[in-house]
């Protein structure tokens, strides 16, 4: 009888802890939706999408002059030169969003005023960071396909796993979003932002280093690449995002581009995939121990 009394508050202490991230997350959709980061956001996006349709219709109408094979490299690096403006405008918008969620609570005493209650923070942290990636995955995913459905229009190119990269750029912005929430636990809502964007910035310029590295041989800026997307793996997922929007036969044909920033020359490792996973948790998990500790 006490075996299944106990059994019983077990579940029950569970099921009000999923009720309370899943009602947090809704909170958290809530307030992205009215803060003026995401009317910058909206801007932003729309301008680029504009400019690129522009661009690629330009690019088509030059099309003459070129061989289906030639046309269709240029469209896609154009591509892909289009999504990382995508990718870092998602940055921005996921990062800024992601720095008021805690310390910008914890400062104004909202946190305080929630926390009173029986809920854990474990929970109210856990609910935010499921909001957070909810509204980056869902930003990507529209953007991103409004993006394709543009490029296809104008040129007729459709790249070959488009869901695949879509779904690395919303890891991306998933394990961007991560490093903002922790480093709102521990500093205020504008520098948790300014780092976690200017973290973003170095990696991939630490990525294009360790390519030059590798055409010219120099092992110690390789590595200085390699380092640096394992301990954020932002731009090895980008790298990764890449291969799903470029042409398959760029590298068959321009084999020496392999080592230009907006060409992939391999598709992402299982083990790659995992070690991003890992990260992500084991900042997640920083995250909440930080938030546990601090006070209100």
């Amino acid at each position: 009888m006490t075996a299944m009394t106990t059994r019983t508050t077990r579940n029950a202490r569970t099921a009000r802890t999923a009720r309370t991230v899943l009602t947090v997350a809704a909170l958290t959709l809530q307030e992205a939706a009215r803060r003026r980061v995401l009317r910058s956001l909206a801007v932003m996006t729309i301008v680029l999408l504009a400019l690129s349709a522009w661009g690629f219709s330009r690019l088509n109408a030059n099309f003459g002059t070129l061989t289906t094979g030639e046309a269709r490299l240029a469209t896609s690096q154009v591509l892909n030169l289009v999504m990382f403006g995508l990718s870092l405008i998602a940055a921005l918008g996921t990062a800024f969003l992601a720095g008021p969620t805690m310390a910008g609570e914890i400062e104004s005493g909202t946190a305080l005023a929630m926390l009173a209650r029986p809920v854990r923070r474990s929970a109210v942290l856990l609910g935010k960071w499921l909001g957070l990636v909810t509204f980056g995955s869902g930003f990507i995913a529209m953007a991103g396909l409004t993006q394709l459905v543009i490029v296809w229009a104008t040129t007729g190119y459709w790249p070959p796993q488009p869901v695949t990269g879509l779904a690395l750029l919303a890891a991306q912005t998933t394990v961007l979003l991560t490093l903002a929430l922790l480093l709102s636990t521990i500093t205020s809502p504008m520098a948790s932002g300014i780092v976690a964007v200017g973290l973003f910035g170095a990696t991939w310029i630490a990525g294009v280093v360790g390519g030059v590295g590798q055409a010219l041989d120099n092992q110690g800026m390789a590595r200085v690449g390699a380092v640096s997307r394992m301990l954020l793996p932002t731009d090895g997922l980008w790298r990764g995002a890449m291969r799903g929007f470029q042409d398959p036969t760029v590298l068959l044909y321009f084999p020496s581009f392999g080592d230009f920033p907006f060409l992939s020359q391999a598709p992402l490792t299982t083990t790659y995939l995992a070690w991003t996973c890992l990260w992500t948790g084991l900042v997640l998990g920083l995250a909440a121990i930080a938030f546990l500790r601090r006070d209100l």
